[in-house]
Parts: structure tokens; sequence; C-alpha cells
């Protein structure tokens, strides 16, 4: 891997990212990043990349680089021009959407951590150009190794609220959601683990990863077991691993590693291990697990009803339960709608972002 275009820089997975290419040589011919400036003039100094690409125009005199692009269509720009052959995509959100279309299309290879592109539009990307960053996906693809397998899974680690009392949870703010107990992450994915949109989310993304509609997930509160395999003959094995996503970043961007990227687990320091199921009266997203799988063409739909429900509830517009409440009506609403190609995808997507509003 001689370079790559890293969008979404100053994030977890973008920060992480970088740490691993300054492991393993690989140059950064440009960075995306949104509102962050401070950190990302530090990653310039640090990496030298040739483009950088910002949100908007107004930040554009803070940035310590000769070659400063904004904007969405900006980043698709840098994508046709670049010479790189692998995309990071850890942008968040719908945003993320078109980058990878883009990248695709040109028979880039996308290492994905931006879930709404599968969620969104898995049906219409080339599978075979993306990689997934993601400790649940990539331990599955660890463990499946080519074996038969009759049923997967993924775990949760329940969000911020998996231990409230659920009376109490109806009078959750935006700032109790973002308190999650095992991960440092961003507003949105903190705020999707707490309804559980994100587990759903995820098991949409293996869905078209692996073709299948037999997967589930449980929660596991230390997240130290990411994914779990059932094979045909009878046996189960688990992917432990510690609380970091350099390892499945290490794999997307290199193909394979032999060294040492994390610590081995201890066992011993981890004690017990306990499983729970994922209930609908605490998550009411997870009522319709089941009808997704099969109909993962609704994935557009219930992705623009959650962006617009956690707007509203970090507003106060809506209530923590308000949230769920806001996309299973929207689910309701438009399940008989089936996109043809992306244009009508991205018309689904507008048509339930304006009914989600008026709620």
């Amino acid at each position: 891997m001689s370079s790559i275009v890293l969008l979404g820089s100053t994030g977890s997975i973008g920060v992480n990212t970088l740490i691993i290419t300054k492991r393993y040589n690989i140059d950064i011919e440009a960075l995306v990043a949104g509102t962050n400036i401070e950190l990302l003039n530090k990653q310039i100094t640090a990496h030298h990349p040739k483009v950088v690409v910002i949100a908007n125009e107004s930040d554009k005199h803070k940035v310590n680089h000769p070659n400063v692009r904004c904007g969405e269509e900006a980043i698709l720009t840098l994508i046709e021009e670049s010479t790189s052959t692998l995309i990071v995509n850890a942008l968040v959100s719908y945003t993320g959407l078109a980058p990878t279309l883009k990248a695709t299309s040109l028979g880039k290879r996308v290492a994905l951590a931006n879930k709404e592109s599968l969620v969104v539009a898995g049906e219409f990307i080339d599978m075979s150009l993306i990689t997934v960053i993601d400790s649940e996906h990539f331990g599955l693809w660890y463990l499946i190794n080519e074996r038969p397998i009759s049923k997967l899974y993924i775990t949760a680690s329940g969000g911020a609220f998996r231990d409230w009392d659920i009376n109490k949870m109806k009078d959750a703010k935006f700032s109790d959601a973002l308190k999650h107990p095992n991960w440092s992450m961003g507003n949105k994915i903190t705020i999707d683990s707490a309804t559980m949109t994100n587990k759903l989310f995820e098991l949409l993304e293996a869905k078209w990863l692996f073709s299948t509609s037999n997967i589930d997930a449980v929660i596991e509160k230390k997240s130290i077991i990411h994914a779990l395999a059932e094979f045909k003959d009878g046996s189960t094995t688990a992917h432990f691993a510690g609380v970091d996503m350099k390892l499945p970043i290490a794999f997307a961007l290199c193909g394979e590693v032999t060294d040492e990227v994390l610590p081995p687990t201890d066992l011993l320091s981890i004690g017990n291990l306990e499983f729970l199921p994922i209930e609908a009266k605490r998550y009411p997203i997870w009522s319709i697990k089941e009808h997704i799988l099969n109909n993962p063409h609704l994935g557009v739909v219930v992705n623009a009803a959650n962006e617009v429900a956690i707007e509203k509830f970090q507003k106060e517009q809506c209530s923590f339960f308000g949230m769920s409440e806001m996309v299973l009506d929207a689910y309701e609403k438009f399940n008989t709608v089936k996109a043809k190609d992306i244009q009508e995808i991205i018309h689904i997507d507008k048509e339930v972002r304006t009914y989600a509003n008026t709620k």
C-alpha cells in the first residue's frame, strides 16, 4: 500500500488510522476533516498530505496548508483526482455515502467505517471493493475463514442506559446518552449505541458483507467478545480482542498483519463474561430487527428518520424514547418503498427527512 486518502481524519477512526499508517510507512495523499482545525493542523505537520479538504469555507484561512478545498463536492473531486487506490471512509452519517459510491465506481477499494453507506445503499455497492473497519465485522470475517456457517452473532455493549431504570430513561438528556461505558466515540454513534440503532445498522452491514440474514446480536457488557460464529458442525467460536480499533484498521490497510497490534487478551483479568438479550422494551428499535433483515432496502428509511430524530433530541425537541418512536413511525409510513437505483435512494432519503421533520 503506497498511499491512501483519509476521509474523517480527526475522528477516532481517523486518528487511529494515522497511527497505523505511521507504523507501516503508508503515505497520506489527502486528509478530509470537518471543523476540528486544531487537530487537523497537527495531522498536516505529521503526515504531509498533498491535499486537504474541510467542511466550511469560513475555516479555510485557519488551515496550515497551501492546497485546501471545502465542501462535500470537493471530496468527490478529490477521490476522482487521487492516485491512491484505497480510500479510508470514516465520515459520519449519510454524508459518507456519496464518497463510497464515487470511489467504488472508479474501482478504488474502500476501507469503510461509514455504516450509513451499506445501511442506505448496500444493494448498489460493489461489495468486492469494500473492507469494513469495525470490530464486530472484522471479528466475523476472522472467524468464518470459509467454513460453512449456520448463524452469526455480534455483540453490543448496551450503550449509556443499559443499567438505567427504564422509567428514568424517558427523561434522559442528550448529555446523558453520550456517556458510553466502554468506548470513546463521536456523538452520533454514541447516541445510536444508546438506542441500539447502531447495532441494527451493523446487522444490516453484516447481511451485505456475508450474504446472510441469519444473524443476531446479544449484549456483552465488557466489549471483549466482538463476534461469534456458529458453524454447521455444531461448534461456536468467539473473537476476543481489546477495546481498540487499530487491529481492524491494520488489516483493512495492509491486507494481512502478523506482528502484534494489540496486547493479547488477559483471560484472568476479564473474570466473568455475561451475555444478555437485547429487549425491545429498553431498545424499541429492536422490534423491527427481523423485518429489516428480510427487507434491507428499508435501511434508507431508518437512517434518514434516525438522523432527524437525533437532531431533535439534541435540541430537546423530543425525548430519548421519542427518537425511536419517530424512526418506527417513518418505517411504517414508508414500508412499501423500494429504490431501483441510487437516484431513487436520494429521493426516498429526502422524502423521509421531510416527513420526520413534521413530527
